[in-house]
């Protein structure tokens, strides 16, 4: 923004904060609640970790970019209001901004519902997958409303996807997020490991590696060289073409998947149609500030 990195009419609703003056501009650190959330787990130190802020305005992209870099999780979302219970989201990992984050928004729900207690559902809106429904359910589940992402099977495997895997796919499909490698062994899924160098030269696409589970439905790992990460824990977003895919060949909506990161976690997934309901719990881990500089032109 023209003369600063938020703003010029806002002012900080509380929190310390001071002035540096230097040649025409003035500084001042606002301070911001930061929120680090353990997503799709009810124990922390498991799931995927996610920070969110909401600042009542937004920050400049550099300065998001910057805080997500310093949090170094794979992912800090960012959210505004805009109407009631209403709200505009952006999710950044420590080297780019992401088009579509399922767990960031879970954590972000976690945190709003929270604030709310009394409040059932609210709405996140982004510009890659428009507005999404979140409601809260009794069992302590936070139910995502999706865009369903059904991947394409492809004939052209690229190259750099089967040297960068330890081992071969009996087939590969396709989305605007990733590719998808599916394996007829769940074992395989455990135990095949990702040259990160070779899978980053498919950027912008991730890799996601699947098979049928004896004990879930499906399971999966998620590496994301090529998005700034190496193994993301558990990936809501890349269910809403996991599911699609696993509901057609098992001939049923209501899938339980798992997500088999050293971390680990549980994905509770439904498909109607052009949508994919994604749920899972959340806990809370770390709430604390941080603080943010902002600058403002003066006479």
């Amino acid at each position: 923004m023209p003369g600063g990195l938020i703003s010029e009419g806002y002012r900080p609703a509380s929190g310390r904060s001071f002035f540096i003056v230097t040649a025409g501009k003035s500084r001042e650190n606002m301070k911001l609640e930061i929120n680090f959330v353990d997503a799709f787990t009810d124990s922390v130190f498991k799931g995927n970790p996610a920070a969110v802020l909401i600042p009542e305005v937004w920050l400049d992209e550099n300065i998001m970019q910057l805080i997500a870099a310093e949090n170094n999780l794979s992912e800090t979302a960012f959210v505004v209001q805009y109407g009631d219970n209403a709200y505009d989201i952006r999710w950044f990992s420590p080297s780019t901004e992401i088009d579509f984050c399922g767990h960031a928004t879970l954590a972000s729900a976690f945190v709003l519902f929270g604030r709310n207690p009394e409040v059932e559902k609210l709405t996140l809106r982004a510009g890659a997958v428009g507005e999404l429904i979140i409601t809260k359910e009794n069992n302590g589940n936070i139910r995502m409303n999706f865009p369903n992402r059904k991947p394409e099977i492809i004939n052209d495997i690229p190259e750099d996807l089967i040297q960068g895997l330890s081992i071969n796919p009996k087939e590969v499909l396709w989305s605007s997020q990733a590719y998808f490698a599916v394996y007829s062994d769940e074992v395989d899924v455990l135990t095949v490991t990702q040259d990160a160098e070779i899978l980053k030269k498919l950027t912008p696409y991730d890799v996601v590696v699947t098979a049928l589970s004896e004990k879930y439905d499906f399971v999966s790992r998620y590496f994301w060289p090529a998005n700034g990460g190496y193994e993301d824990p558990v990936t809501g977003s890349i269910h809403a073409g996991l599911a699609p895919l696993w509901a057609e060949r098992l001939g049923r909506n209501r899938l339980r998947a798992y997500q088999a990161s050293k971390r680990g976690g549980v994905v509770n997934c439904e498909v109607e149609d052009d949508r994919v309901f994604i749920s899972g719990k959340a806990v809370q881990y770390l709430k604390g500030f941080v603080e943010v500089p902002i600058y403002r032109n003066f006479k």
